[in-house]
């Protein structure tokens, strides 16, 4: 424990945001880190509880107690071991992961959780910054070799640790870099992409070989992996966007929120914003943005759109409104449903809920008709339904939809036909959590292809265990960690 009476002295004190007016000039991130005596201050708060609720709220189980008594310490060369034995990419974790350890933190009772994701991102940033972080080069080669397809954090965290266990290990990503939504979904003011690259060079040590514009099932064959290699890993992610299936959807100013955040990414740099874009450039620059769908792509859509000046920006989702606060009594140490405000949302946003779109409106006919609005109507909920309010349709002006509805799946198309592994009932490829096996037992599969859309936390647990069960099933037994 880091200091007895540390929760009852201290209240909890978490990073700042840089002033609005400056942020929204460019897309580099913004948040203001700690000095070094509060985050040891902060880390003082942790009670090191009998059960650590933390644990379980983190998917990948981070030990979350034992460095925050390091923190607190000041032994963070031993407080960044702890950290990177569960977690291959805490830098990436710190800055995107919603943290659903603090809300399961005991201190979270009574709004006041330690401030577990800033202590791990000080932790990790301060690792890099003094050359702590080297490559692990196995001390061994097993003479196996494993594809690993797809580099997001699922892939990147099997193909880290595989090479670490001394496999031969080649990643296949079908785009111009690496780092899958990591790279191209998560705008650049949320996690800087310098931050990959340096992940990449030490992997490249560690053994790992990237092949960047390769797509499996197009430019190289599934039945060609398979004869090159022992074992093959699917991390290709959960692609498949939900549309919108209404009158008028079909305009040039409706498009898909991945393809928006894809293409800024691309600006920013320096590369073709066009390439494998058939729908042509998407900008927001003075227009009016609607923004459907109330989760972090829809967040990340608004203060990308605000950075490209938009004149204006509404977020509609078609749940009711969650309350401002949780009944801690129902919901803690589980991850509540309750009223979340971004830092985009600050940037100036109009938000609102149980909206159900009716007609996308344009100017013109046919598919060549500029987009001009969006045609609502207002919807109770009750028993699990939905119905409209009779008299509440309304038109929001909008000359850019952008449909952040959530994804359905991974494409079948190529890769999964070629392949020809069961899938679930949702679409997903079937394989279960103990040994990552799909139908093909020399095919494994994790993160959003194999259990969904999710959270970057969730593909890095998935990218690690299903690491270990494909050395166990080549070696025969395997010491890497679940």
């Amino acid at each position: 424990m880091g200091k007895e009476t540390g929760f009852l002295e201290l209240d909890r004190s978490d990073r700042k945001y840089g002033p609005v007016a400056e942020r929204i000039r460019n897309y580099k991130e913004f948040i203001v880190p700690l000095p070094e005596s509060d985050l040891r201050a902060q880390a003082s708060r942790c009670m090191n509880c009998g059960i650590p609720y933390c644990h379980n709220g983190c998917p990948v189980n981070n030990i979350i107690p034992d460095w925050n008594h390091l923190t607190y310490e000041g032994d963070w060369k031993n407080a960044l071991e702890v950290l990177h034995s569960t977690n291959n990419f805490p830098e990436f974790t710190g800055r995107v992961c919603p943290a659903p350890c603090e809300a399961a933190c005991t201190l979270n009772i009574q709004d006041q959780p330690v401030t577990i994701k800033s202590i791990e991102c000080a932790i990790v940033d301060k690792g890099w910054a003094e050359g702590w972080i080297r490559p692990q080069v196995p001390a061994r080669r097993t003479g196996k070799a494993v594809a690993v397809v797809g580099s997001g954090p699922a892939g990147l965290a099997a193909a880290q640790q595989l090479a670490r266990a001394g496999h031969s290990v080649t990643v296949f990503e079908k785009n111009d870099r690496v780092g899958g939504l990591l790279r191209y979904g998560i705008p650049d003011f949320k996690m800087e992409k310098h931050l990959i690259n340096r992940r990449c060079v030490q992997m490249e040590v560690e053994g790992v070989q990237f092949r960047t514009g390769v797509e499996i099932g197009v430019t190289v064959s599934v039945s060609s992996l398979k004869e090159n290699f022992d074992a093959i890993v699917l991390a290709g992610g959960s692609e498949n966007a939900r549309r919108l299936d209404i009158p008028g959807a079909e305009l040039p100013g409706v498009r898909l929120a991945m393809e928006f955040l894809t293409q800024q990414n691309k600006r920013n740099a320096g590369d073709d914003e066009l390439r494998a874009a058939p729908g042509g450039s998407i900008t927001a620059t003075d227009r009016n943005v609607v923004v459907i769908g109330g989760g972090d792509t829809g967040s990340d859509c608004v203060g990308t759109a605000i950075r490209q000046n938009a004149r204006s920006v509404t977020q509609i989702e078609i749940m009711p409104r969650p309350p401002e606060k949780e009944d801690k009594t129902l919901s803690w140490p589980n991850w509540p449903l309750k009223l979340r405000t971004s830092s985009s949302h600050e940037e100036g946003v109009n938000r609102d809920w149980a909206i159900l779109t009716r007609r996308v409106v344009g100017g013109g006919e046919g598919d060549q008709g500029e987009v001009t609005g969006l045609e609502c109507v207002r919807v109770e909920w009750g028993d699990g339904k939905m119905t409209g309010i009779p008299g509440s349709e309304f038109v929001i002006e909008a000359e850019l939809i952008l449909l952040a509805m959530g994804f359905v799946g991974p494409f079948r198309q190529g890769l999964l036909d070629q392949a020809g592994v069961a899938l679930d009932t949702r679409g997903n490829v079937a394989a279960d959590m103990t040994d990552y096996r799909t139908s093909d037992p020399r095919i494994f599969a994790c993160g959003d292809m194999r259990r969904g859309q999710s959270l970057v936390v969730w593909a890095i647990r998935e990218g690690r265990q299903a690491a270990r069960a494909v050395d166990e099933a080549l070696m025969g037994a395997s010491e890497l960690p679940r």
